[in-house]
């Protein structure tokens, strides 16, 4: 097959390290791939050089540049002539749909990520791109959901169930394993002594990851454990920042929270904590933070939003959205057990992540469904 994928860019973001690892697995199995972006210079196009994989680029300069980005993207489709156009989140899956027009022989195959999205922290031009999908998402040839509460999701907002397959994310357990010169030096750097144990949430800044339901519960934990230490890794928009910063101080965590920053090297980041948190309130679909932190031995306590309950299964624990309680519950309850089974449950955790989602398997059921989708008539 000959397969172009289509995404804004390849920064980092789950979505976009998914697509970069399933490029590579397709290019693997035989397959002719190559990557469009609206903008270049994300982390995962150098993964995509070091496997032969082309990535062109759209020259798109902002929100509103789009007459000679429409252009190169037509342009681009007519020379490299795929059997099948496959694009990552919602702008990217309607700008596929315009070339269906204009190309009536190229497969359209959407990707969605999220689930239970909440549209009302988001501006107007993104909300009405969502609307948009949900009406057009009917003349996509396929819909790829990567958890089965988001394909429910968008099931219920009108795409068509007769499109839509599931294919889990797959995580590279070679590069997320365990990495404790790693861990020793990023506590260092952190000053996190040997006998704290460290809980972490990794997530963008953004309402969707709710940081305040993690402090609170954090501060709620503290007031039990005086042993825990707490670190965000990841970033955002500066008010944002900043404003979550001050609602730490106000809880009085300042003296045992650090805020990381995004970091490259992420098994070192996962190794480094004792206990994961994903605090999500909406919008996850499959979180590559836990998938990839129990890659790297780590357990976790989740909010039962998107598939996270399904990854973690018996090697986490699951918590009510917006439960700080109930969450720091979790974390303390997962602290006890690490001091009892410490081994046992890190190796337990890997061992769920490696026998069920690797790349291999994304990269397989993926082609099984692209190539049924070749075979099929109009």
């Amino acid at each position: 097959m000959r397969i172009l994928f289509l995404a804004r860019s390849l920064d980092r973001g789950g979505a976009e390290r998914q697509l970069a690892l399933l490029a590579a697995g397709l290019k693997q199995r035989g397959h002719t791939v190559g990557v469009a972006l609206f903008y270049r210079g994300g982390i995962f196009e150098q993964p995509l050089h070091q496997a032969g994989i082309p990535v062109h680029d759209l020259g798109k300069r902002s929100r509103w540049h789009v007459v000679t980005f429409l252009w190169r993207l037509i342009r681009l489709v007519r020379q490299q002539r795929p059997d099948i156009l496959h694009s990552y989140l919602v702008e990217p899956n309607l700008l596929a749909l315009l070339l269906r027009w204009f190309y009536p022989g190229v497969r359209i195959v959407w990707g969605v990520r999220a689930s239970n999205m909440d549209l009302s922290r988001y501006d107007w031009l993104q909300r009405l791109a969502f609307d948009g999908s949900c009406w057009l998402s009917r003349w996509a040839h396929l819909i790829v959901a990567n958890s089965r509460v988001g394909m429910l999701y968008h099931q219920e907002q009108g795409y068509p169930s007769n499109r839509l397959a599931l294919v889990a994310n797959g995580i590279d357990i070679e590069l997320f394993q365990p990495d404790e010169m790693g861990r020793l030096r990023l506590r260092q750097q952190w000053g996190i002594e040997e006998h704290h144990l460290l809980v972490g949430i990794v997530a963008r800044l953004d309402p969707m990851k709710d940081h305040v339901t993690f402090l609170r519960a954090a501060t709620l934990a503290s007031e039990q454990d005086s042993n825990l230490r707490f670190v965000c890794v990841g970033d955002g928009p500066d008010p944002y920042r900043v404003a979550l910063s001050q609602q730490a101080e106000a809880w009085g965590l300042q003296d045992r929270l650090l805020w990381a920053g995004a970091h490259d090297d992420m098994p070192a980041v996962y190794t480094a904590l004792d206990i994961g948190v994903s605090s999500s309130a909406f919008g996850e679909g499959f979180s590559n933070a836990v998938a990839e932190g129990m890659a790297c031995g780590r357990s976790f306590v989740v909010t039962h939003v998107g598939d996270s309950a399904d990854i973690v299964a018996n090697n986490g624990i699951v918590v009510p959205v917006g439960d700080s309680q109930a969450m720091a519950r979790g974390i303390l309850t997962l602290a006890q057990r690490l001091c009892q089974q410490r081994d046992q449950y890190h190796q337990q955790a890997r061992d769920s992540i490696v026998s069920r989602f690797s790349p291999q398997r994304l990269a397989q059921e993926t082609e099984v469904l692209l190539q049924q989708l070749l075979t099929q008539t109009e």
